[in-house]
């Protein structure tokens, strides 16, 4: 089975802010293991003894709030950097990542966690089907998210694109309705909630530090703006 976990950056809500953004990392299910190690290894750099206790989140690490107030703002750039680099850039080619941002301006009203779900689901859906018939490789898919307010309303998206189809079509290749867990008890939500960060910086402050390390990784990115 492909899993992929999810995390947004920016707020839906937020009228200050130009974007947002919903971020996935697409792992096959033997390989989260040897993920979720590598960015213990990280962590383990910060925290002897405890590599749970740190996580890492992109927004309270490059501005340094809780346990990274502690740390330099050069150091924990460079921990980000490496915590991508050895998620993503280190492992099999099969570790991939899919993304939607979404401007929200341009959306003229409608929801933009509506909106970058929908192409999320299709990329996502479309990738499932690729893997079967061009790679004869006749796997499920499964999306796993951070524990939000929006869980039920997303997984209600979910069924209702599975049975009624959404503005591309129906989905056909996932195994279940969206999951939602604690980022604290897995590293690839919180790899998922790096990746999503590095795409907000560079949309929103036109930060590209972290974006160049996971753009040659991208399978589909999507950006919704005024020219869509």
């Amino acid at each position: 089975m492909h899993l992929l976990y999810v995390d947004e950056s920016g707020e839906a809500s937020d009228a200050t802010q130009k974007y947002f953004v919903l971020a996935g990392v697409c792992v096959f299910e033997r390989m989260t293991h040897w993920v979720a190690k590598s960015m213990d290894d990280v962590a383990s750099k910060i925290y002897l003894g405890s590599p749970e206790k740190i996580e890492f989140h992109g927004s309270p690490m490059r501005s340094g709030k809780g346990i990274w107030r502690q740390i330099s703002p050069r150091v924990r750039e460079l921990l980000i950097i490496e915590a991508l680099t050895v998620g993503i850039l280190r492992q099999p080619a099969r570790v991939r990542i899919f993304a939607c941002a979404v401007e929200k301006e341009a959306l003229k009203g409608r929801d933009p966690v509506h909106a970058c779900f929908e192409q999320l689901v299709r990329c996502f859906d479309l990738f499932l089907l690729r893997c079967h018939r061009v790679h004869d490789d006749s796997q499920r898919g499964l999306m796993l998210f951070d524990e939000s307010g929006a869980e039920h309303r997303l997984q209600a998206l979910a069924r209702d694109f599975k049975q009624n189809g959404h503005s591309y079509g129906k989905t056909r290749n996932f195994a279940e309705v969206p999951v939602f867990l604690d980022s604290r008890a897995t590293r690839l939500i919180q790899l998922a909630d790096l990746v999503a960060h590095s795409i907000f910086r560079k949309l929103e402050h036109c930060d590209a530090r972290f974006w160049n390390v996971i753009r040659d990784r991208i399978d589909s990115f999507v950006l919704l703006d005024s020219k869509d």
